[in-house]
């Protein structure tokens, strides 16, 4: 048996995780979120420039009115990589006088263009893409506890649906207590990070029916299953994060200014993925067969 007792302090994991979920609850329901224009709606600007432009140019002149996080994507049949003469700018709902003050200063700081399409666009896909998601979440929950259910027990399913609660929860909480901007890229992180946690989840659950068959009818004890079956697996786990994590901190640092939430975003779900399927999953299932027991054991001595 390994010499820490990962499973016998599950305590201390599941307050660990509440110190980060409850003041995250919190701050959501007082301070929100960032939404981005996808979800609040906005302006949609597109301009072709006399000479080529980088996003970078275009970035730093929309700072100065405090616009610098909004989206800027180059475009056209001769555009490459770093420039381009057409360009789309989405950023948040634009007062006239505003944007006629932002317009002067890109043609200052940028260069001439010609204005190819302005318009202001609705926040109605936000509340769809919010149901979308939800219902996306809903479904592959559901469809996870049917599998891991039928494939090991109910008791896994559970266990490793409420560690995916509880990655989402902390993502949330933390884009909360930051601030930074939820857009639509953020859904497909968040469905991401599931995708990633409980196959992580079920690596572990495997070896621990295995050994339950295999083993754990010489000793009983629970933990020490546990705990060898995280074990017997660290490696695996932690091999696979450090690999995620240093693509992710790659998209982070050098994919632009649009990708960092994104990136962001998954740096923190890969990490509490990996620790909700090391410390949070498998210690739930142990909490959720104590109780099955002893209900079991309760009705046998009803039965007497």
């Amino acid at each position: 048996m390994p010499k820490f007792d990962l499973a016998g302090h599950r305590k201390i994991w599941f307050l660990i995780s509440a110190l980060i979920i409850i003041p995250g609850i919190i701050c959501m329901f007082v301070r929100g979120f960032n939404f981005g224009i996808d979800f609040t709606g906005g302006t949609i600007i597109d301009l072709k420039f006399a000479q080529p432009v980088t996003i970078a140019e275009v970035r730093t002149s929309l700072a100065k009115y405090g616009l610098d996080g909004s989206t800027i994507q180059l475009s056209g049949a001769q555009s490459d990589v770093t420039s381009s003469e057409d360009v789309m700018i989405r950023t948040t709902d634009l007062e006239e006088e505003q944007r006629k003050e932002v317009m002067a200063t890109l043609k200052q700081d940028v260069g001439d263009y010609t204005v190819l399409r302005e318009e202001k666009v609705g926040a109605t896909i936000g509340g769809e893409l919010i149901t979308n998601a939800l219902e996306a979440l809903v479904i592959s929950w559901a469809l996870i506890i049917l599998y891991v259910a039928y494939r090991f027990e109910w008791k896994f399913g559970v266990a490793a649906v409420l560690a995916l609660i509880h990655d989402i929860l902390i993502v949330l909480s933390v884009f909360s207590l930051t601030q930074r901007q939820i857009d639509s890229s953020f859904i497909a992180a968040l469905l991401t990070i599931v995708g990633y946690s409980i196959n992580d989840t079920i690596v572990i659950f495997d070896r621990i029916r295995e050994n339950l068959r295999l083993h754990f009818r010489r000793n009983g004890d629970v933990n020490a299953l546990v705990n060898t079956s995280v074990y017997q697996t660290l490696t695996r786990s932690l091999y696979t994060v450090f690999t995620v994590l240093f693509t992710t901190f790659a998209l982070y640092f050098f994919g632009g200014e649009t990708t960092k939430d994104f990136a962001f975003a998954l740096l923190v779900g890969f990490g509490v993925g990996c620790y909700s399927s090391i410390f949070i999953a498998s210690p739930l299932w142990i909490v959720f067969r104590s109780w099955s027991e002893k209900r079991r054991a309760a009705k046998v001595a009803a039965a007497k």
